[in-house]
């Protein structure tokens, strides 16, 4: 296992558009599109530009959102997950979403990516000049809590996010 992030790239998008089928649909987190977004050439064009927009600070983004990094968790030529940097928190992200959101598809798990792409991401953040992240993960997903905590994770909180679609959340902190 080598995870490397990568930014977007029409150079994967085969490889991206595999990835997401594997899904079937369910939520993505920290790819940048949601869960109905089709694995086509078209789609993945349009999270290129999208990725590349978001990651340029004097872009101009939608008022609901924050200028972030998305990049993809890569393995070889393989796209086995999704990770996404967020700079700030606006009110969605501090009571639900956090700095990082990240997924890796069903047929990679348990071998170590996502906890490889969280460090990694975490130096993204320590350039970015962050010093203190916020990331969530559902309170029935204990895979997710280990791998949050072995990255130096402390659970901050639980709280009910069904306002926003989601169960029970865990709410933890990272220093950088």
């Amino acid at each position: 296992m080598a995870a490397t992030l990568v930014r977007p790239t029409m150079d994967l998008c085969d490889a991206w558009g595999e990835a997401l089928a594997e899904f079937g649909g369910a939520d993505v987190h920290g790819m940048g599109m949601d869960a109905s977004t089709v694995p086509d050439r078209a789609s993945c064009a349009a999270l290129v530009e999208l990725a590349e927009r978001f990651a340029d600070p004097d872009a101009e983004i939608p008022a609901d959102k924050v200028h972030a990094d998305h990049f993809w968790i890569v393995d070889g030529d393989e796209v086995v997950g999704f990770i996404g940097l967020r700079w700030e928190l606006n009110a969605y992200l501090a009571h639900a979403g956090g700095h990082i959101g990240y997924s890796v598809k069903p047929s990679s798990r348990r071998r170590g990516y996502a906890g490889a792409a969280l460090r990694l991401a975490l130096d993204q953040a320590r350039e970015r000049g962050i010093d203190r992240v916020m990331i969530t993960c559902d309170d029935d997903n204990p895979g997710s809590a280990r791998t949050i905590e072995g990255a130096g994770g402390v659970l901050g909180d639980l709280i009910d996010a069904s306002d926003v679609g989601y169960p029970r959340l865990r709410r933890y902190w990272i220093e950088l």
